[in-house]
């Protein structure tokens, strides 16, 4: 799939929810709101999620069952990480409250082409880190953790955020996240669990508001997302 450098997301009424602290049951809870969505447990249409996590490393499924996931889980703990998997696809992320995490997710009444929501959010994203200043641009860095076509990248350079998607019948979740501080610690939880996973990765590829936006706060970031986002 190639992305499409025309789509964009409508924006839709729905429910902004901030949390200036999240728990240990992060994940469980975009799972809990992608069924709420679906369901009619919640009634609007687009739910965007924006909290500042705990520190995790969010490995997959996939992940979970290579010979190396006892020796990531370690190092994750060693170093201050919880050990979690994650409810999309994608690969092992780490992160912690310095960071803000989204889930965006939507109803949706048909088969709806993942290719196309990673497109039309991933350019909706960058816009919006544009009109704060920053270069965002969709697209793969190579040597990116967790890589895709759909990242949304710093001057085709470093990788700012990975989306990563989970589909159920009535409702699409889609999760990113974008560090604000120092990268040091990422990298080295990155460095040894991809290494027992035995996937390769170049760590100068991880980037940061601290470099590509200084001086622009998580909560202008977080107020960006939500005004492109929801209506």
């Amino acid at each position: 799939m190639t992305a499409n450098p025309e789509a964009r997301l409508e924006r839709l009424p729905g429910l902004v929810i901030r949390q200036d602290a999240a728990g240990p049951d992060d994940l469980e809870e975009s799972v809990r709101l992608l069924r709420a969505v679906a369901s009619g447990g919640i009634a609007e249409d687009r739910v965007l999620r924006l909290y500042a996590p705990v520190p995790t490393l969010a490995m997959t499924r996939r992940e979970s069952r290579m010979p190396g996931y006892p020796v990531a889980v370690a190092a994750a703990e060693r170093l201050g990480f919880a050990p979690a998997i994650r409810p999309t696809g994608g690969r092992a992320v780490a992160y912690d409250e310095s960071c803000l995490v989204f889930d965006l997710v939507d109803r949706v009444h048909d088969t709806l082409d993942p290719g196309h929501f990673f497109a039309s959010a991933g350019n909706t994203i960058a816009d919006a880190l544009r009109e704060l200043g920053v270069d965002a641009r969709l697209g793969e860095v190579p040597g990116e953790y967790c890589p895709g076509e759909y990242s949304i990248n710093a001057r085709g350079v470093v990788k700012l955020i990975g989306t990563s998607q989970r589909a159920i019948r009535g409702a699409r979740l889609l999760s990113g996240m974008l560090a604000f501080g120092p990268v040091d610690r990422f990298v080295g939880v990155l460095t040894e669990a991809n290494a027992a996973l035995d996937l390769k990765w170049d760590p100068a590829t991880f980037g940061s508001m601290l470099v590509e936006g200084p001086g622009i706060p998580r909560s202008a970031v977080a107020d960006a997302l939500s005004a492109a986002l929801v209506a």
